[in-house]
Protein backbone atom coordinates (compact mmCIF):
# COMPACT_ATOMS: atom_id res chain seq x y z
CA UNK A 1 0.00 0.00 0.00
CA UNK A 2 1.58 3.24 -1.19
CA UNK A 3 1.05 6.78 0.08
CA UNK A 4 -0.01 9.00 -2.83
CA UNK A 5 0.00 12.79 -2.39
CA UNK A 6 -1.99 14.75 -4.96
CA UNK A 7 -1.94 18.53 -5.32
CA UNK A 8 -5.11 19.94 -6.80
CA UNK A 9 -6.78 16.79 -5.53
CA UNK A 10 -10.20 18.21 -4.69
CA UNK A 11 -11.50 18.76 -8.22
CA UNK A 12 -11.16 17.83 -11.87
CA UNK A 13 -8.29 15.61 -12.95
CA UNK A 14 -6.75 15.71 -9.47
CA UNK A 15 -9.95 14.38 -7.88
CA UNK A 16 -10.18 11.66 -10.53
CA UNK A 17 -6.56 10.70 -9.84
CA UNK A 18 -7.37 10.50 -6.11
CA UNK A 19 -10.28 8.13 -6.78
CA UNK A 20 -8.25 6.03 -9.21
CA UNK A 21 -5.34 5.79 -6.75
CA UNK A 22 -7.73 4.77 -3.95
CA UNK A 23 -9.24 2.15 -6.24
CA UNK A 24 -5.75 0.67 -6.61
CA UNK A 25 -5.59 0.26 -2.82
CA UNK A 26 -3.35 3.24 -2.02
CA UNK A 27 -3.50 5.64 0.91
CA UNK A 28 -4.23 9.09 -0.49
CA UNK A 29 -3.61 12.66 0.66
CA UNK A 30 -5.27 15.48 -1.26
CA UNK A 31 -4.00 19.04 -1.15
CA UNK A 32 -5.83 22.12 -2.44
CA UNK A 33 -6.67 25.67 -1.44
CA UNK A 34 -10.36 25.31 -0.57
CA UNK A 35 -10.94 23.57 2.75
CA UNK A 36 -14.62 22.78 2.14
CA UNK A 37 -13.88 21.05 -1.16
CA UNK A 38 -11.00 19.16 0.46
CA UNK A 39 -13.18 17.95 3.29
CA UNK A 40 -15.86 16.79 0.86
CA UNK A 41 -13.29 14.92 -1.23
CA UNK A 42 -11.79 13.19 1.80
CA UNK A 43 -15.25 12.18 3.05
CA UNK A 44 -16.11 10.75 -0.37
CA UNK A 45 -12.89 8.72 -0.43
CA UNK A 46 -13.43 7.43 3.10
CA UNK A 47 -17.03 6.50 2.31
CA UNK A 48 -16.14 4.56 -0.82
CA UNK A 49 -12.78 3.04 0.07
CA UNK A 50 -12.26 3.39 3.84
CA UNK A 51 -13.78 -0.02 4.55
CA UNK A 52 -10.76 -1.61 2.89
CA UNK A 53 -8.45 -0.31 5.60
CA UNK A 54 -7.03 2.54 3.52
CA UNK A 55 -6.28 5.91 5.05
CA UNK A 56 -7.07 9.32 3.65
CA UNK A 57 -5.94 12.80 4.60
CA UNK A 58 -6.52 16.34 3.37
CA UNK A 59 -4.36 19.40 3.81
CA UNK A 60 -5.14 22.97 2.67
CA UNK A 61 -2.28 24.79 0.96
CA UNK A 62 -1.51 27.16 -1.88
CA UNK A 63 1.02 25.32 -4.05
CA UNK A 64 2.50 28.65 -5.09
CA UNK A 65 3.62 29.26 -1.49
CA UNK A 66 6.63 26.99 -1.00
CA UNK A 67 6.74 27.26 2.80
CA UNK A 68 3.03 26.59 3.31
CA UNK A 69 3.03 23.69 0.86
CA UNK A 70 6.16 22.19 2.42
CA UNK A 71 4.54 22.29 5.87
CA UNK A 72 1.35 20.68 4.52
CA UNK A 73 3.29 17.85 2.90
CA UNK A 74 5.31 17.29 6.09
CA UNK A 75 2.05 16.97 8.00
CA UNK A 76 0.73 14.51 5.39
CA UNK A 77 3.84 12.37 5.78
CA UNK A 78 3.55 12.43 9.57
CA UNK A 79 -0.04 11.17 9.28
CA UNK A 80 0.28 8.54 6.54
CA UNK A 81 4.01 7.93 6.15
CA UNK A 82 6.57 8.96 3.54
CA UNK A 83 5.33 9.95 0.12
CA UNK A 84 5.72 7.06 -2.32
CA UNK A 85 4.02 8.82 -5.24
CA UNK A 86 3.63 12.55 -5.80
CA UNK A 87 1.11 13.75 -8.38
CA UNK A 88 1.12 17.46 -9.19
CA UNK A 89 -2.28 18.32 -10.63
CA UNK A 90 -2.89 21.81 -9.22
CA UNK A 91 -3.15 24.37 -11.97
CA UNK A 92 -5.01 27.39 -13.28
CA UNK A 93 -5.68 28.78 -16.74
CA UNK A 94 -6.79 32.28 -17.71
CA UNK A 95 -7.04 32.44 -21.50
CA UNK A 96 -6.97 35.69 -23.38
CA UNK A 97 -4.98 37.53 -26.01
CA UNK A 98 -1.56 38.49 -24.69
CA UNK A 99 -2.28 42.21 -24.50
CA UNK A 100 -5.50 41.59 -22.53
CA UNK A 101 -3.90 39.31 -19.91
CA UNK A 102 -2.68 41.40 -16.98
CA UNK A 103 0.80 40.99 -15.57
CA UNK A 104 -0.75 39.60 -12.39
CA UNK A 105 -2.76 37.00 -14.33
CA UNK A 106 0.28 36.00 -16.37
CA UNK A 107 2.53 35.70 -13.32
CA UNK A 108 -0.10 33.78 -11.34
CA UNK A 109 -0.27 31.08 -14.01
CA UNK A 110 3.51 30.74 -13.87
CA UNK A 111 3.40 30.71 -10.07
CA UNK A 112 0.75 28.02 -9.75
CA UNK A 113 1.42 25.84 -12.79
CA UNK A 114 5.22 25.87 -12.85
CA UNK A 115 6.42 26.95 -9.40
CA UNK A 116 3.58 25.05 -7.71
CA UNK A 117 4.87 21.89 -9.38
CA UNK A 118 8.47 22.68 -8.43
CA UNK A 119 7.48 23.45 -4.83
CA UNK A 120 5.68 20.12 -4.44
CA UNK A 121 8.55 18.15 -5.92
CA UNK A 122 11.08 19.97 -3.74
CA UNK A 123 9.12 18.93 -0.63
CA UNK A 124 9.32 15.17 -1.35
CA UNK A 125 12.34 14.67 -3.61
CA UNK A 126 15.09 14.57 -0.93
CA UNK A 127 13.22 11.84 0.95
CA UNK A 128 12.67 9.84 -2.21
CA UNK A 129 16.36 10.10 -3.10
CA UNK A 130 17.40 9.01 0.39
CA UNK A 131 15.05 5.99 0.23
CA UNK A 132 16.13 5.37 -3.38
CA UNK A 133 12.57 4.91 -4.56
CA UNK A 134 9.60 7.04 -5.48
CA UNK A 135 7.37 8.18 -8.32
CA UNK A 136 6.60 11.70 -9.48
CA UNK A 137 3.79 12.36 -11.97
CA UNK A 138 3.36 15.89 -13.27
CA UNK A 139 0.12 16.80 -15.01
CA UNK A 140 1.10 18.87 -18.01
CA UNK A 141 -1.19 19.68 -20.92
CA UNK A 142 -1.61 19.21 -24.63
CA UNK A 143 -0.58 22.87 -24.64
CA UNK A 144 2.81 21.76 -23.32
CA UNK A 145 3.31 20.49 -26.89
CA UNK A 146 2.02 23.28 -29.09
CA UNK A 147 1.48 27.01 -28.64
CA UNK A 148 -2.12 28.09 -29.19
CA UNK A 149 -3.68 31.50 -29.81
CA UNK A 150 -4.95 33.04 -26.57
CA UNK A 151 -2.82 30.91 -24.25
CA UNK A 152 0.53 32.70 -24.04
CA UNK A 153 0.76 32.48 -20.24
CA UNK A 154 -0.62 28.97 -19.91
CA UNK A 155 1.56 27.58 -22.72
CA UNK A 156 4.62 29.26 -21.20
CA UNK A 157 3.92 27.65 -17.82
CA UNK A 158 3.14 24.19 -19.19
CA UNK A 159 6.07 24.14 -21.64
CA UNK A 160 8.24 24.95 -18.62
CA UNK A 161 6.73 22.07 -16.64
CA UNK A 162 7.60 19.73 -19.51
CA UNK A 163 11.18 20.99 -19.54
CA UNK A 164 11.43 20.62 -15.77
CA UNK A 165 10.13 17.04 -15.97
CA UNK A 166 12.58 16.15 -18.74
CA UNK A 167 15.60 17.46 -16.85
CA UNK A 168 14.53 16.05 -13.48
CA UNK A 169 13.95 12.62 -15.02
CA UNK A 170 17.62 12.43 -15.94
CA UNK A 171 18.74 13.52 -12.45
CA UNK A 172 16.32 11.29 -10.54
CA UNK A 173 16.72 8.03 -12.45
CA UNK A 174 20.06 6.96 -10.91
CA UNK A 175 18.45 7.20 -7.45
CA UNK A 176 15.51 4.94 -8.27
CA UNK A 177 13.05 7.84 -8.56
CA UNK A 178 10.90 7.82 -11.69
CA UNK A 179 9.51 10.99 -13.24
CA UNK A 180 6.55 11.03 -15.61
CA UNK A 181 4.46 13.74 -17.24
CA UNK A 182 0.95 13.44 -18.64
CA UNK A 183 -0.26 15.56 -21.57
CA UNK A 184 -4.10 15.64 -21.43
CA UNK A 185 -6.23 17.22 -24.15
CA UNK A 186 -9.31 19.26 -23.23
CA UNK A 187 -10.77 17.43 -20.23
CA UNK A 188 -14.30 17.65 -18.83
CA UNK A 189 -13.71 19.50 -15.55
CA UNK A 190 -15.20 22.50 -13.73
CA UNK A 191 -12.10 24.47 -14.71
CA UNK A 192 -12.75 23.80 -18.40
CA UNK A 193 -16.31 25.09 -18.07
CA UNK A 194 -15.03 28.36 -16.61
CA UNK A 195 -12.17 28.59 -19.08
CA UNK A 196 -14.26 28.13 -22.21
CA UNK A 197 -16.24 31.29 -21.60
CA UNK A 198 -12.98 33.27 -21.71
CA UNK A 199 -11.46 31.67 -24.81
CA UNK A 200 -11.08 33.89 -27.84
CA UNK A 201 -12.97 32.43 -30.84
CA UNK A 202 -9.63 31.85 -32.59
CA UNK A 203 -8.63 29.52 -29.75
CA UNK A 204 -11.86 27.53 -30.09
CA UNK A 205 -11.04 26.97 -33.76
CA UNK A 206 -7.59 25.59 -32.93
CA UNK A 207 -8.17 23.60 -29.75
CA UNK A 208 -11.26 21.81 -31.03
CA UNK A 209 -9.03 19.54 -33.09
CA UNK A 210 -7.37 18.09 -29.98
CA UNK A 211 -10.28 15.93 -28.83
CA UNK A 212 -12.02 15.71 -25.46
CA UNK A 213 -11.60 13.25 -22.57
CA UNK A 214 -13.32 12.76 -19.25
CA UNK A 215 -11.31 13.31 -16.08
CA UNK A 216 -11.65 9.62 -15.23
CA UNK A 217 -10.25 8.60 -18.63
CA UNK A 218 -7.27 10.90 -18.18
CA UNK A 219 -6.67 9.61 -14.63
CA UNK A 220 -6.74 5.96 -15.72
CA UNK A 221 -4.35 6.63 -18.60
CA UNK A 222 -2.02 8.66 -16.39
CA UNK A 223 -1.78 6.01 -13.66
CA UNK A 224 -1.38 3.19 -16.18
CA UNK A 225 1.53 5.01 -17.80
CA UNK A 226 3.05 5.90 -14.43
CA UNK A 227 3.04 2.32 -13.19
CA UNK A 228 4.49 1.08 -16.47
CA UNK A 229 7.40 3.44 -15.95
CA UNK A 230 6.63 5.66 -18.93
CA UNK A 231 8.00 9.17 -18.97
CA UNK A 232 5.58 10.78 -21.46
CA UNK A 233 1.92 9.79 -21.16
CA UNK A 234 -0.55 10.81 -23.89
CA UNK A 235 -4.26 10.21 -23.21
CA UNK A 236 -5.97 9.82 -26.59
CA UNK A 237 -4.73 9.33 -30.13
CA UNK A 238 -4.45 13.05 -30.98
CA UNK A 239 -2.14 13.76 -28.05
CA UNK A 240 -0.08 10.66 -28.78
CA UNK A 241 0.41 11.67 -32.41
CA UNK A 242 1.28 15.25 -31.44
CA UNK A 243 3.67 14.08 -28.74
CA UNK A 244 5.44 11.51 -30.89
CA UNK A 245 5.49 13.34 -34.21
CA UNK A 246 4.99 16.99 -33.24
CA UNK A 247 8.48 18.09 -34.23
CA UNK A 248 7.81 16.83 -37.75
CA UNK A 249 4.17 17.94 -37.91
CA UNK A 250 4.44 21.44 -36.42
CA UNK A 251 5.80 23.10 -39.59
CA UNK A 252 2.60 21.90 -41.31
CA UNK A 253 0.26 22.49 -38.36
CA UNK A 254 1.23 26.12 -37.85
CA UNK A 255 0.01 27.24 -41.32
CA UNK A 256 -3.16 25.19 -40.80
CA UNK A 257 -3.83 26.95 -37.50
CA UNK A 258 -3.03 30.31 -39.13
CA UNK A 259 -5.64 29.68 -41.85
CA UNK A 260 -8.29 28.75 -39.27
CA UNK A 261 -7.51 31.87 -37.25
CA UNK A 262 -7.76 34.10 -40.34
CA UNK A 263 -11.06 32.47 -41.25
CA UNK A 264 -12.46 33.24 -37.80
CA UNK A 265 -11.28 36.85 -38.02
CA UNK A 266 -12.83 37.29 -41.48
CA UNK A 267 -16.10 35.74 -40.34
CA UNK A 268 -16.25 37.96 -37.25
CA UNK A 269 -15.57 41.09 -39.37
CA UNK A 270 -18.27 40.07 -41.80
CA UNK A 271 -20.79 39.83 -38.99
CA UNK A 272 -19.88 43.21 -37.47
Amino acid sequence: MAHVIITGGSSGIGAALARASAARGDDVTVIARTEAALAAQREALVSEFGKHGQRFAAQPADVGDAATLGSAIQQCERELGPCDTLITSAGIVIPGRFESVTSEEFENQIRINLLGTVNAVRAVYPGMKARRRGQILMVGSGLSLIGVYGYTAYCASKYAVAGFAEALRAEARPYGVTVSICFPPDTETPQLLAERSLRPPEAHAAIGAGGMRSADEVARAALAGLHRGRFAIYPGLQMKMLGMFGSVALPFLRPWFDRRILLVKRTSKGSD
